[in-house]
């Protein structure tokens, strides 16, 4: 009788669920390799629509989807809840923490991105980001802590500061979250909160370039701006952020160096991210990796950092018109890192030789600034209002995965748009669990 030999399988490591992450492993899906993907959390989650948990008109689970759901039915790939802490590319294995190394064959770094407080630790301990579920609903939970504090406030001083909410940062994310916030204090105060007039809260947007959404046409960006205003919010631009305290936000014009000082319980850091991955900065343990000027990681044309180890997303370092072109980066986006964890699947299911260089197909980006407001950019056709709202809406939907999690979605966003009414309006702590803390990192 003659002996079979085993078979062995590629083993294909994904470190990170987020768009790319998750972009490529579902492409490997039913492929001839053996997939684990690896992330500290157990979903996968919908980072455009953070800033509506964190206005209370969306639940978390409304935007986060079990890794586990998601490959429940594939043959092939599979879910490990693991932080990565660091990788042995010469063991070619990935060290995680509290467990034993997993050892790959190939290896996709898709770990994202955080926040830049561009060395400014003063900064990150008095702002609040929203890059995570924690942080959006530590926003949330603090926002509405504040309309307490200030309902039960005597001093008009100390009212107006917890009333007073500064947002830094005019892109995307800082003015979805500026519209979203002016409404939700639009239908509360003198509603829910009859002892704050309406009209009494103070939202400030600040922004250190000369216009906001600068990756957008500077007429999508002054229109943002304008509809801000229209709204209530104060839009400061060319100003920047020197100092945050726990009672006010210390700004500075570009121009002219002035310093002027907002009272503020409440300060919205929107204004830079970075790169995050679990490999050293510096030789020798860097093991040959090199990071561009904003510290992602340099990849060559097929997206590699070496070889059978690739790098896609946010934490790499891919230039528009190729490698070694000298254009611009892509940008920390959702679109980028689909395409690049596509194609990067594509080359593992040929068997590790891609047959062409990555190139980036640019289908828009887009940003709602409120009700029946948004804009929305394609090449050169520009789409701005109702329009580009009902875009916006659309795209969102569709991206979204579960069919729950749309069908939720559309019913709080139709709610919300007939009844005028945001219900999750809860402040809700959570108790400290030792277990959980043991798996998901704290981001608060």
């Amino acid at each position: 009788m003659t002996a079979v030999a085993p078979i062995f399988r590629e083993r294909v490591v994904i470190v990170g669920g987020g768009f790319g992450g998750l972009a490529c492993a579902r492409d490997l899906d039913g492929a001839d390799v053996d997939v684990l993907l690896l992330d500290a959390r157990n979903y996968h989650l919908f980072t455009p629509l953070l800033y509506q948990v964190a206005t209370a008109l969306l639940d978390p689970s409304d935007i986060a989807y079990p890794f586990r759901t998601v490959f429940r039915r594939s043959p092939n790939v599979r879910f490990r809840q693991a932080r990565v802490t660091g990788v042995d590319f010469d063991a070619r294995r990935v060290e995680v923490a509290g467990g034993e190394p997993i050892a790959y064959d190939t290896l996709v770094l898709a770990t994202g991105s955080g926040n830049a407080y561009f060395g400014n630790p003063a900064l990150a301990e008095r702002t609040i980001g929203m890059k995570s579920l924690d942080e959006a609903l530590r926003l949330r939970n603090h926002v509405l802590s504040c309309l307490e504090r200030a309902a039960q406030a005597t001093d008009p001083a100390e009212r107006s500061r917890w009333l007073t909410f500064v947002i830094v940062g005019g892109g995307p994310t800082g003015v979805e979250y500026t519209g979203a916030l002016a409404e939700l204090l639009g239908l509360v105060l003198g509603r829910d909160f009859p002892e704050l007039p309406p009209g009494s809260a103070r939202v400030v947007l600040v922004e250190g370039a000369d216009r906001l959404l600068g990756p957008f046409h500077p007429r999508l960006g002054a229109y943002a701006a304008d509809s801000l205003r229209s709204r209530g919010v104060e839009v400061l631009l060319s100003t920047f952020v020197r100092e945050a305290t726990d009672d006010a936000a210390v700004l500075a014009s570009a121009e002219h160096g002035e310093a002027t000082t907002i009272p503020a319980r409440t300060i919205v850091w929107s204004a830079g991210v970075g790169p995050t991955d679990p490999l050293p900065d510096k030789e020798p343990d860097g093991a040959g990796v090199t990071r561009s000027r904003t510290r992602r990681l340099e990849v060559d044309e097929h997206l590699r950092i070496r070889p059978g180890v690739y790098a896609i997303g946010d934490v790499a370092s891919v230039r528009s018109g190729g490698a070694d072109t000298g254009a611009e980066e892509l940008p920390m986006l959702s679109p980028p890192a689909m395409q690049e964890g596509r194609y990067v699947a594509g080359a593992i299911r040929s068997g590790g030789e891609p047959v062409r260089p990555f190139r980036y197909t640019d289908k828009g980006t887009m940003a709602t600034i409120g009700r029946r407001a948004a804009v929305a950019q394609v090449g050169p056709l520009r789409v701005r209002g109702f329009l580009g709202w009902i875009t916006w809406l659309v795209v969102h939907l569709y991206y979204l995965i579960g069919f729950r999690n749309r069908a939720t979605v559309l019913a709080s966003w139709g709610w919300d748009y007939l009844r005028r009414d945001r219900p999750i309006r809860l402040i809700v702590r959570s108790r400290y669990d030792p277990v959980v803390a043991a798996l998901v990192p704290d981001d608060s």
